[in-house]
């Protein structure tokens, strides 16, 4: 529970800055697995490879003006952990969101592996 805790805690710091891709690139491992609960438009809803979760992300913030973003966490549990995230957000043409998701990430050999996010979708 140790490494995940310390890559939990990190994920969030990082992530409570707004420097997804620096957590993606320091604590991800090369072939990452990101599952969304739904589909994502023009994406899917399973990613493999941190690239292509580079790209997700990429995508999101091109495609929505976040206005702001809570991370509650990380809430350990052997090699896993979860945490928590409030988003404000507008997709562009779209009209002003407040979403909740919880991601539970999974860690092995220091790296996160898994990451997977449940929300109430549409």
């Amino acid at each position: 529970m140790k490494d995940s805790m310390k890559i939990g805690e990190k994920l969030v710091e990082l992530c409570k800055q707004g420097k997804n891709m620096d957590a993606i690139e320091n604590l991800y491992a090369d072939n990452v697995v990101s599952i969304e609960a739904m589909p994502m438009p023009e994406i899917g809803r399973e990613m493999k490879g941190k690239e292509a979760v580079k790209g997700k992300n990429q995508w999101w913030y091109e495609n929505h003006e976040v206005h702001s973003m809570d991370v509650m966490g990380p809430y350990p549990h052997d090699d896993r952990f979860i945490v928590g995230f409030k988003l404000d957000a507008t997709p562009k043409g779209g009209e002003r969101m407040q979403m909740q998701e919880l991601g539970l990430y999974t860690v092995e050999n220091g790296k996160i592996v898994k990451e997977e996010f449940f929300y109430q979708g549409e």
